[in-house]
């Protein structure tokens, strides 16, 4: 083909064959003819898409479409599937579905009612995606299954009330709202009325003056009217007093506060005090203020906030706003991320945290603070701020204020993606993102801007980790947990030469002793002849070189003075911890210079975490290898043992290498992980150790020999063998699991049990335990203090928490990283030092009983019971009425037996909520963990009729296809439990279909089968029922034996016919008999492969799982006798 004009530089060649290569040249010409062809380029069509397929959509039920597809007629090419669209019509974007293409239909779930939704289909081959056919549906209307939300006094007169709301959430109205319905009702009287609008305010009138009415509304769609929404009250104003405030409003919900804000008139004096009033709490704001900022709310709570004046005689209810705070969308924190050398230094990348998928948010912003700010204010958390500033400022105004304003909303975006670059100059749907002050240090944040409502509803994550910019890139800040707190204080004191310092103290207490009383001076010496004593232990040693004034302030405690110590720390919201921990030096004095080498830097985990040069660990150096000496690594010393420990970073990929040359030069037997590889999707160590067989790490060989995973820690055991010397070692890894992503564990008990089992298998010639978390500083240092602190109490009788730490950080910086963990090792010495060893071994079992049936000389009750009311009286800090939360709502207090036994919050078993069904997620039930697997099993109480449904949706939810029962419908003439399931022929429970299949009369339980069809989507599976018969009605057991077989039969039958859901357990209450039967599983399995009985332990673990397990001193007995018992009959359990 010819083109003409000899500018052209482009032609588009037409009427091609699809999928079909052709060669092209180019060649210019003049009138004298054809020039040279260029060289040839070989170009392919794209093969053609393919025709529009057919579909059909058939609603199901309210809320459910089948969407069925046929090929479409014309196909070119090969054909590789299907790409479903589709969306409310009111919504943004669609939901995308990709499918294969021997697929032909799908089930759209959770559609709205009333509402139309568009469909786009479209076949796809290797071209690309074909021509769409698009269908629209209607879902059938119904009433509001929601009230209209955020119903407020807007303005009031003597004889009107102007109300506003907003229409219930999108996804509650179920249809178009046709009218609101306002019912009031002087609140002195039964008599309502009722006003309806079609608006989404309404002024009420006719009023009497100053009188408090009630408020109402009720959303009404073609097939009728919701619920009502809360009441709120508001009085009428006095005839002869003035308004003090209009207006009264909510400007913005987060999850934790509420910016509230009113109208002053021209009246109003700024010496009327105003007070706002909300869920018993009061708080005064001064006449002249428009707003107030309420914090310290609980996400996804309904809170009602009254405005009074205590200026007028009024007296009563004045204006009154009912709001209900955002839900905990954004629960991480965003991270700041390492540079790369290109990256330039005004640039920040932010790794953003996770969000639900089901969360329904219009915008996201991510906003930067000044860290000087947030300090100067005392800002804990984003929603500590008075957001009506950032939110009023609009993109126009940022950008041209952008150097006065104090903070930096660096983007605005429809989702949010892992990663984002703070600084990089670029324009976010408005929002320009300016480049990073140099030396400046920031903090950020993720606003979630939420859709379906007409207020500003947001959800801000935590404060990122601090960050700044240098002209040489960004210094990163640890990030080991997401609570670290870096602890900045004063330099320790000089080091005194410890003979002088002792001189000095035995002079003056020569001195001291002329003068004071004889209890002091007791005193005294005791303190003397203690560090004369122990003067071969580091932390003493240390005591007498610093001499820093926080460890004068600080001494050793007692231990039996050490309940009411902790008690002090505690009062007034822990403020004596906070201020104990804030002295504690930092010890960051000292040099890092060998980790701050170029050669070395790529070998620290964090750029703030580094090995002191004094005590870090020296690897033997590796000729022609740079930096080969050094490990992120240093020494920490134990009670009355120096170097007793390492701590150290989890390894990097280039550091796994000196990892094990450190554990083999070190000579150590026992490693010790308190980290999980991965949490929250950050990788916190990397595998330094082969899953199985053989891997080779540098000049180390290191084979797996072992691995025993149970319920809270694994126990690897490996062989090392170096090349060169010929030499086999063994070595034990112990990895803790129990440590929760954020915070401390909830009870210290389990994190007990595993110190004592790392303590036990560590040979006492051994070199080093090598403890690591991520960083090695955190989690780590909570392991070494109490490890170290346990030792002490059986030597001294006392703790010296404060020195040890003190210690530690001229170790290690950063040891024992946050207040939070500092706490949680009291509580654990206190918890050790309450309950003790109850440890025995399986050979002096018989003894051991015995003697716990003796009652010592002067004491009332036997050594069992002694040992029982450890139990009940065991110490906890925690507030109680925060670990029953759900338990103690109103729509769940009639769905528990027993109002005192209810479960905890943390271990609650969780139902799939059922839209528009307040306390549909609850259940009184728990997860308790097994001896080798976490959520072992589940307790629960008997079902009641009104319940019974709700035990099947856990059964089928959780895939639990055992059920253990352990009591009769009716006991000594009451009922103890609802028939839950069907005698004879099948019934329904809500979304399933139980049938009967089979019933087995054993000697000493019942064993039915029934099998249980989800009737949603005729699925089906196996349910088998355990109904042990031989628990008398009153007391207990005679002996263990006929337990004993039941235990053996059940686990037995998991194994061969169980699925990987935990077994369920219920009696009546769920947890005395329920608790016998969990707790002898654990003890009997444990006897088997360790050959240790700890009744105690095992006990005191479920019971930081559900309230009261084993509810009885009989009971507690019965653990023991059966354990006896079961000693000569190892094979009647499950092998």
């Amino acid at each position: 083909m010819d083109t003409s004009g000899f500018e052209t530089q482009e032609a588009v060649i037409s009427s091609l064959l699809p999928e079909t290569s052709y060669s092209v040249a180019l060649a210019a010409f003049t009138s004298k003819g054809d020039g040279a062809l260029s060289r040839a380029r070989v170009v392919t069509t794209k093969g053609a898409v393919p025709g529009k397929p057919t579909m059909m959509i058939s609603t199901l039920t309210g809320n459910t479409a089948l969407i069925q597809w046929q090929p479409p007629k014309e196909i070119v090419g090969e054909h590789v599937g299907y790409q479903l669209q589709y969306k409310r019509s009111d919504e943004e974007p669609f939901v995308v579905k990709d499918f294969r293409k021997t697929d032909d239909h799908f089930t759209v779930t959770g559609l709205h009612k009333g509402a139309t939704y568009i469909f786009k289909l479209s076949a796809k081959n290797r071209a690309g995606t074909g021509e769409e056919y698009e269908k629209e549906i209607s879902t059938p209307e119904d009433v509001p299954s929601s009230y209209p939300q955020n119903l407020n006094v807007a303005d009031l007169t003597s004889t009107s009330t102007k109300l506003a709301w907003e229409p219930p959430p999108l996804a509650e109205r179920n249809g178009k709202i046709l009218k609101y319905v306002v019912m009031y009702r002087d609140i002195n009287s039964l008599q309502n009325s009722t006003n309806s609008t079609s608006e989404i305010q309404m002024t009420v009138q006719d009023l009497q003056p100053d009188t408090t009415y009630d408020f109402r509304v009720q959303a009404f769609t073609s097939k009728g009217g919701g619920p009502f929404s809360p009441s709120i009250q508001s009085r009428t104003m006095s005839t002869s007093l003035p308004v003090f405030t209009k207006n009264f409003g909510v400007k913005a919900v987060m999850k934790s506060s509420v910016l509230l804000t009113w109208e002053l008139p021209e009246t109003s004096t700024s010496e009327v005090l105003l007070k706002i009033l909300y869920n018993h709490q009061s708080v005064e704001v001064q006449g002249h203020l428009k707003k107030k900022l309420i914090t310290q709310l609980q996400p996804d709570t309904d809170y009602s906030f009254t405005m009074m004046s205590q200026g007028n005689g009024a007296g009563g209810l004045q204006q009154q706003v009912s709001i209900r705070t955002a839900p905990d969308l954004l629960t991480s924190k965003p991270t700041p991320y390492q540079l790369s050398e290109e990256e330039e230094g005004d640039k920040v990348t932010i790794i953003l945290p996770e969000v639900l998928p089901e969360a329904h948010v219009r915008w996201f912003y991510i906003v930067v603070v000044p860290e000087s700010l947030i300090s100067l204010n005392s800002w804990e958390n984003p929603e500590d701020m008075d957001l009506q500033e950032l939110l009023e400022v609009d993109s126009s105004q940022q950008k041209q204020n952008q150097e006065f304003l104090p903070f930096i909303i660096a983007a605005r975006l429809n989702s949010l993606p892992e990663i984002f670059v703070l600084g990089d100059e670029k324009n976010y749907n408005g929002y320009y993102n300016r480049a990073l002050d140099v030396q400046q240090q920031y903090r950020c944040f993720v606003l979630a801007h939420m859709e379906g409502l007409e207020s500003r509803m947001f959800a801000a994550s935590p404060f990122s980790d601090g960050f700044m910019v240098r002209l040489s890139g960004m210094v990163r800040q640890a990030q080991e947990d997401p609570e670290m707190l870096w602890v900045m204080g004063p330099v320790l004191a000089v080091i005194i030469i410890i003979i002088t310092v002792i001189a000095i103290l035995l002079f003056k207490s020569k001195q001291e002793s002329k003068r004071t009383t004889s209890a002091k001076v007791k005193h005294k010496l005791g303190i003397k002849d203690s560090l004369m004593t122990h003067t071969a232990d580091p932390v003493e040693m240390r005591r007498l070189n610093c001499h820093t004034q926080g460890m004068k302030e600080h001494p050793p405690v007692f231990i039996c003075d050490l309940a009411d110590h902790i008690k002090r720390l505690k009062a007034n919201d822990a403020l004596g911890f906070s201020q104990e921990y804030e002295s504690i030096d930092p010890g960051q004095q000292f040099t890092w210079e060998n980790s701050n080498l170029d050669v070395n830097k790529p070998k620290n985990r964090y750029a703030n975490v580094v090995a002191y040069d004094h005590s870090r660990v020296i690897l033997a150096p590796v000729d022609g290898v740079p930096g080969s000496t050094y490990i992120n690594a240093n020494y920490i010393d134990g009670y009355r043992k120096q170097n007793a420990y390492i701590a150290t970073q989890g390894p990097l990929p280039e550091t796994l290498c000196d990892f094990w040359r450190m554990v083999w030069e070190q000579r150590t037997s026992t490693i010790v992980m308190m980290t999980h590889l991965e949490e929250r999707s950050r990788i916190k160590c990397e595998q330094y150790w082969p899953s199985r067989g053989t891997e080779t790490y540098g000049m180390i060989q290191v084979t797996i020999l072992d691995t025993v995973e149970l319920a809270t820690y694994v126990m690897r055991t490996f062989t090392l063998y170096k090349n060169s010397s010929g030499e086999k070692r063994e070595v034990r890894q112990f990895q803790f699991l129990a440590w929760p992503d954020h915070g401390v564990p909830e009870f210290p008990t389990t994190t007990l049990a595993f110190l004592h089992r790392v303590h036990t298998c560590n040979p006492p010639d051994a070199g080093p335990i090598v403890v690591h978390c991520s960083a090695g500083v955190g989690r780590s240092g909570c392991f070494i203090v109490i490890d170290s602190m346990l030792e002490r109490m059986k030597h001294e009788k006392s703790v010296d928490i404060y020195g040890h730490v003190t210690c530690m950080r001229a170790q290690r910086n950063y040891m024992v990283q946050t207040e939070e963990q500092y706490m949680f090792i009291h509580e654990a010495l206190l918890e050790a030092a309450t309950c003790g060893n109850t440890e025995v071994t399986t050979r002096n079992l018989y003894t051991h009983v015995q003697n716990l049936s003796q009652i010592p000389p002067g004491e009332p009750l036997t050594v069992m019971a002694q040992e029982f009311k450890k139990l009940t009286s065991a110490p906890s800090f925690k507030i109680q009425t925060a670990r029953f939360i759900s338990a103690n709502l109103p729509c769940n207090k009639f769905k528990n037996r027993l109002l005192n036994i209810v479960p905890f919050e943390s271990t609650r078993v969780n139902l799939q909520p059922i839209r528009g069904v307040e306390g549909s997620d609850y259940i009184n039930a728990n997860f308790i963990d097994g001896y080798r697997h976490q959520r072992a099993y589940i307790a629960t109480q008997g079902p009641l009729p009104e319940t019974s449904e709700d035990l099947w949706r856990m059964l089928w939810e959780q895939n639990s296809t055992i059920v253990v029962m352990l009591t009769k419908l009716r006991e000594m003439g009451r009922e103890k439990c609802h028939q839950y399931w069907p005698a004879e022929c099948s019934a329904r429970y809500q979304y399933f279909v139980v049938d009967p299949m089979a019933e087995y009369n054993m000697p000493q339980y019942i064993l039915r089968e029934f099998k249980v069809t989800d009737a949603r989507d005729g699925q089906s599976r196996t349910i088998r029922q355990f109904q042990f018969t031989d628990w008398p009605e009153q007391g207990v057991p005679k002996t263990g034996e006929a337990l004993i077989e039941f235990i053996g039969q059940v686990h037995k039958t998991k194994e061969q016919f169980g699925q990987d859901g935990p077994i369920t357990v219920h009696c009546s209450a769920g947890v005395g008999r329920t608790g016998v039967f969990i707790a002898l599983s654990i003890v009997l399995e444990r006897m088997r492969h360790e050959g240790v009985v700890d009744v105690f332990q095992t006990v005191k673990i479920l019971r930081t799982q559900r309230p009261a397990m084993v509810q009885t001193e009989d009971q507690y007995q019965v653990c023991y006798r059966a354990a006896l018992e079961y000693l000569g009959s190892f094979d009647h359990y499950a092998t």
